[in-house]
This record gives C-alpha cells, structure tokens and sequence, in this order.
C-alpha cells in the first residue's frame, strides 16, 4: 500500500511549498505549488532527476520508473529512492529541492517554447492530430483560437464514432500545457456546461 509512504513523503515535503498529490502513472504523484516533482509507486518514494541526479542515481544503482502505457514501456525520470530515505530526512529534503528546482524549469522552458506540430503537445498524438485536420484544425494556433469545446463538437461532427469526453479533457491540458489529468474538477463542468 503506497498510502503510508506518501502521507510520510507529503509532511516531509511541506517546507517545499503547498504539497497535494493526484494518481499518476499508476502511483501518486506529489506536486509542489502545481508542479511534480516526486512520485510515490509500488511502495516507494521516486524523485524526479535533472542530467546531474540521473548520474548521481545511475552511479548508485537506483532505477528510473517504468510504466506502461497501450502495452509499451515508458521510461520515467522519476527514480526510486533506497528504503532507507526516511532515515535521513535533510538528505531527502536536499534531492527533493534539486528535483522541484529542475521540474520548475523544465515547465517554464515547456511554456516558453511551443511546438508546432498538433502531435506534439501534450496529451495529443498522430491520431488524435488527423482528427483534428479532419476537423479543420490545421494548427497549434488554430487549436488555441479554436478552444477546447469548439475542437471536440468539430471533431464529433466530422468522425463517425462516438468521441469518449477524456478527449476534452486532453484538448483543454494540450492548450494549456499540462497533462489531461491535472485539469480541475471545476473547470471539467465549465466545459461540459459550455459542450451542453
């Protein structure tokens, strides 16, 4: 039961900033002020690693997570922690401050630089791009005028089965630059209220 961990991780975490945790890749992942940083998953605590911790960890053996996803694996930069990280709480603290500091910046870097390609936001892939230019949204930019909601009515006009709604969350994170999982409750009823 991961459940002890990350009530465990979270209270060590506090100084960090404001400290939620939400499922993610099978576990739980702990966030920071809206940003992750940390995953809790089969019992143990992972940290996200920058270039200098993947050395670090790779020197000392540790593994990065792997999951998977439509039956391939998934190689994280989430590594598991040795059992002992509770015993030496600064040093914890220490490796959680580099993984927030490096996630920060990966997210500020993510938001200044879009890409171009429809595939290549976030939740979206070749499949989920055709839809769209079946649509006749051809763009990043076109997809941002467009909105969510307008994207997803296009979409169900012009493809012939039923579109499953996890569609609009995943073009309302893709515009936004976040994962599909992290759109709020409250904003999931302003779409389907504006959809209705």
């Amino acid at each position: 039961m991961d459940k002890p961990i990350l009530k465990d991780s979270m209270r060590l975490f506090e100084q960090l900033g404001y400290i939620k945790s939400r499922s993610m890749f099978g576990g739980f992942g702990i966030f920071a002020d809206n940003t992750m940083f940390a995953l809790v998953v089969n019992d143990k605590l992972h940290v996200r690693a920058d270039a200098e911790l993947t050395k670090q960890f790779v020197g000392q053996g540790l593994e990065p997570y792997v999951y998977k996803k439509r039956g391939f694996p998934v190689v994280t930069k989430y590594f598991a922690l040795s059992d002992d990280w509770y015993s030496c709480p600064t040093q914890t603290l220490d490796i959680a401050k580099i993984a927030l500091k490096s996630a920060n910046l990966d997210k500020h870097t993510q938001s200044t630089t879009k890409p171009n390609r429809l595939k290549d936001l976030p939740n979206l892939r070749l499949a989920t791009e055709r839809m769209l230019k079946k649509a006749g949204i051809e763009s990043v930019e076109n997809l941002e005028k467009t909105g969510a909601v307008d994207a997803f009515k296009a979409i169900q006009l012009t493809h012939s089965s039923d579109v499953n709604i996890e569609l609009l969350w995943a073009l309302e994170g893709a515009i936004n630059g976040t994962h599909w999982s992290v759109v709020p409750q409250n904003r999931r009823q302003e779409l389907l209220q504006q959809l209705s």
